[in-house]
């Protein structure tokens, strides 16, 4: 008796596994199991990867802290968020340089040096030894995530490969990510491909890098122009805000005013990586 019971599940099962690969593909699609939690609109996304420097670090509160510290070691009484603020606005220029053919390929790590020393001669600043400049350069893989950043990044992580697609070189990333304890699955972005954003070749690096389609992997960033970029080369898109970037909202900064962004906009609009997370449901 015992042998026909077993018998019958057997059947039972091939009959459900045959039936299953005769499905019609649609109805086989939504009889597919998701990932738990993840929500419907959200399933097929499998990866999501981050502009850094704004979105998932504070660069200007890291660079003016470490600024003041220094300064007070060398005793150089400087507006240290003017410093900042001068620093970041050489960015977007150098990496121009570089898009343009003005100049080789040069990773990010060598342009904040170039940068670094306009603005010791701008401010001023002499008799640093070769060791001292090349540590104040690489304040940049000392910046502090934001108070958010790790906690979300930890439960995105639990339902999503998550990776950085930054401007910042390989080695700059992974100190970044050491320091501030980013638990990141890769390290994606410029150097791969010898491009900085906006160029499509570092969008289209995402989804090919991780073996997905474009519409597989969403672009997360506070700034606009990254996302309207990376929407353009095919990837879902999800807007943090980060109103302090350059500053508190009211402040004067020179360097920048946070992007802003309304539901609908993206796919999604968050307040914060964790805000992120409770929306798309990790």
């Amino acid at each position: 008796m015992w042998i026909m019971l077993d018998r019958r599940k057997f059947l039972t099962a091939g009959a459900a596994v045959l039936a299953m690969s005769e499905m019609h593909p649609a109805v086989a699609q939504q009889a597919a199991p998701k990932k738990p939690g993840v929500k419907p609109e959200f399933a097929a996304v499998k990866a999501l990867v981050f502009d850094t420097f704004g979105t998932v670090v504070d660069w200007r509160s890291s660079v003016i802290a470490e600024g003041i510290s220094w300064g007070k070691a060398k005793g150089l009484n400087l507006d240290w968020a003017k410093f900042a603020d001068r620093w970041r606005l050489g960015y977007a220029p150098a990496m121009n340089k570089v898009r343009t053919g003005e100049i080789p390929w040069t990773k990010l790590d060598d342009l904040h040096r170039m940068i670094l020393d306009d603005l010791l001669k701008e401010f001023k600043i002499e008799g640093l030894t070769e060791e001292e400049k090349v540590s104040w350069s690489y304040v940049w893989r000392r910046l502090k995530p934001w108070p958010d950043s790790v906690t979300g990044l930890a439960r995105l992580k639990t339902k999503f490969v998550i990776a950085p697609l930054s401007n910042g070189n390989i080695a700059l990333m992974a100190s970044l990510a050491k320091f501030g304890g980013l638990p990141w699955d890769a390290i994606l972005g410029a150097e791969l491909v010898r491009h900085y954003k906006p160029d499509r070749e570092v969008y289209v690096s995402a989804y090919e890098l991780l073996g997905l389609k474009p519409e597989q992997v969403m672009m997360c960033a506070a700034h606009v122009g990254d996302l309207r970029a990376a929407r353009g080369n095919g990837l879902r898109t999800a807007f943090i805000h980060r109103p302090n970037e350059f500053g508190l909202p009211n402040a004067l900064g020179t360097a920048g005013v946070a992007d802003k962004a309304m539901p609908g906009d993206f796919d999604v609009v968050s307040e914060s990586i964790v805000d992120l997370a409770q929306q798309i449901g990790a």
